[in-house]
């Protein structure tokens, strides 16, 4: 199964790798991933222990866009006004007006979401799906592009709420950054001896730019074979005994955009099984539930996931 991060063949998407790659050492796959997911329009969770460069990961990316961006600090008391907006009313003319809320931006960065309520991480569902927010039973469109950045800590940790799965469902991907190895440790340490590497990045694309690259990843060929790949690929979830809940129809789309845009960042026009050999690790487990069985047994999502895509017959 691939697991290289291979270049970037469009230059302005390599240009935001490089970025990336100036403030997280050693994490070449995960920002590869993460360009990725710039390119398909989807949103990315990722989920670490904390102090490992998860909210300057998406710092990094959103200063590399020439667009507005929004950090929402997520804890117990935040309620969904505070992230979509509310009207606020005028003494002096006994009107209401709208104001909005931060989620009226290009990259959302929601830092610890998993600290904040159900009922609050539930306001960002529709935009995460359909670019907008319904208000006061008011329809509004956000900017485009727009994509959520959300960083969680690990579920065992103290105060936190576990994402609910269909709210899981509309990440198109979970990063795990890690640990550095004590190398790359060693020179976090020194580049960040006067002056923080995330102070030097400056925008190297402006969005009609990223607008425009996601309808080409659109265009990207996928032939009947490799969707069927796709499908098989999720329906085996479904199945596995390991499984009380496998991948969803909209797993699958993911999947495919997801493939389409790798696709297009290796400089081709159509998608591989490498393709989705390479996201599905990425794109699925988040998205699968264990039964109580494997769960006591250690059994790893990701492994689970791997063990089915090396089971399905890759289409030649």
């Amino acid at each position: 199964m691939a697991k290289q991060a291979p270049s970037m063949s469009d230059g302005k998407l390599a240009a935001v790798r490089t970025n990336l790659e100036a403030v997280i050492f050693g994490k070449s796959q995960a920002i590869d991933i993460l360009t990725i997911c710039l390119a398909a329009g989807g949103s990315v969770l990722m989920e670490d222990v904390p102090g490992v460069g998860k909210t300057t990961l998406a710092k990094a990316l959103a200063k590399s866009i020439d667009g507005g961006f929004s950090r929402v600090q997520f804890t117990p008391d935040l309620l969904p006004a505070d992230i979509l907006g509310s009207s606020i009313y005028n003494p002096i003319n006994g009107t209401f007006s709208f104001r909005q809320g931060p989620i009226f931006c290009n990259i959302l960065l929601a830092d610890e979401i998993n600290r904040a309520s159900p009922r609050t991480q539930s306001a960002l569902l529709e935009a995460m799906n359909e670019a907008q927010a319904t208000i006061e039973g008011k329809c509004f469109i956000l900017p485009a592009p727009f994509m959520v950045l959300a960083t969680q800590n690990p579920v065992d940790f103290h105060g936190t709420y576990p994402l609910p799965e269909a709210q899981l469902d509309r990440f198109l991907v979970q990063l795990d950054l890690g640990y550095p190895d004590p190398k790359v440790e060693q020179e976090v340490l020194h580049a960040q001896a006067r002056t923080h590497p995330l102070d030097s990045i400056t925008a190297v694309i402006t969005r009609p730019e990223v607008l425009e690259i996601q309808q080409k990843v659109r265009q990207v060929r996928v032939e009947g074979d490799v969707s069927a790949y796709i499908v098989a690929i999720s329906g085996r979830t479904r199945s596995d005994a390991r499984l009380k809940l496998g991948a969803s129809p909209r797993a699958s789309l993911m999947l495919f955009r997801g493939a389409q845009a790798a696709a297009y960042c290796r400089g081709r026009d159509f998608v591989m099984p490498d393709d989705v050999q390479y996201l599905a690790p990425h794109v699925l487990p988040h998205r699968v539930v264990l039964t109580e069985k494997a769960r006591y047994a250690g059994a790893s999502r990701r492994q689970i996931i791997d063990d089915i895509v090396s089971q399905v017959k890759v289409p030649t």
